[in-house]
């Protein structure tokens, strides 16, 4: 069965629990541990970073509890900052429980809003779990920090390699256009001046790619790079990405290279 989430004060009452503090209202104190109840994993999006476009994202996050008593509640809430001076936080949409499983992994879901929570770029970075449960016999536990993980903005690359057709030895000139997910504006916005990008080259009939070049970004977020063509294939853009910036890699574009 699902339940709705309230307050840690609250939830505690009800259960015949005696807490000082409220997961709805933060300050500085420890996790709290009444009992045998604990919380033995917290694992958020599969364990990989939280990569967030413009638009919402549902993230899931699981958490596993035990208690010999079976589990009467368990749930969690997502926040940046620390624990005591959160910026942002997403509560889920409804807890799990009760169950008389000693072991439960309960699997909780959040909507990322882009422009709410996070409310803007500075946001992007690590965020934290905080995490309770609650047990059928009154026990319970209650954790500030129970994970931390990563949300990046979403990259978006584009390469453009010119001339098409050239005579070897020849330069190319390949171009691109870097752009990260704007939370606050709601649209992509350029990348910041400096960043590091990979120029990288397929020769034809083959699979593997290999960097050519490295250049940064400019203040409008393009790169530019030219390189003598020798062999027939394709180039592409490669971004290796930031703690609040996602991985990419751009579209490749072809050239054919000509003996005359």
């Amino acid at each position: 069965m699902r339940m709705k989430t309230v307050s840690r004060s609250v939830v505690a009452a009800a259960c015949g629990v005696m807490v000082v503090s409220a997961l709805a209202a933060p300050a500085a104190h420890a996790d709290e541990r009444f009992g045998d109840t604990d919380i033995t994993g917290v694992v958020v999006g599969g364990g990989d970073p939280v990569v967030l476009g413009t638009a919402p994202r549902t993230v899931t996050v699981e958490v596993t509890a035990t208690d010999p008593a079976g589990l009467q509640e368990i749930d969690a809430t997502l926040y940046h900052g620390s624990f005591s001076a959160q910026d942002a936080t997403v509560a889920s949409e409804a807890a799990c429980g009760p169950t008389g499983a000693a072991t439960t992994t309960c699997t909780l879901t959040f909507s990322l809003v882009p422009g709410t929570a996070p409310a803007d770029d500075a946001q992007a970075g690590t965020w934290n779990v905080s995490a309770y449960a609650i047990a059928a016999d009154g026990d319970a536990v209650f954790l500030d920090t129970a994970a931390s993980f990563d949300v990046r903005r979403e990259t978006l690359l584009t390469a453009d390699a010119a001339p098409g057709k050239v005579r070897r030895g020849r330069i190319v000139t390949v171009t691109g256009d870097v752009r990260h997910a704007g939370w606050a504006a709601g649209a992509p916005v350029a990348a910041a001046a400096g960043q590091e990008v990979e120029l990288q080259f397929r020769r034809e009939g083959r699979s593997a790619y290999r960097t050519v070049k490295t250049v940064t970004t400019a203040a409008d977020g393009t790169v530019r790079a030219a390189v003598r063509a020798f062999q027939d294939g394709s180039y592409r853009w490669s971004y290796a990405g930031t703690a609040g910036t996602a991985a990419a890699v751009s579209a490749a574009d072809s050239v054919d290279v000509r003996l005359r």
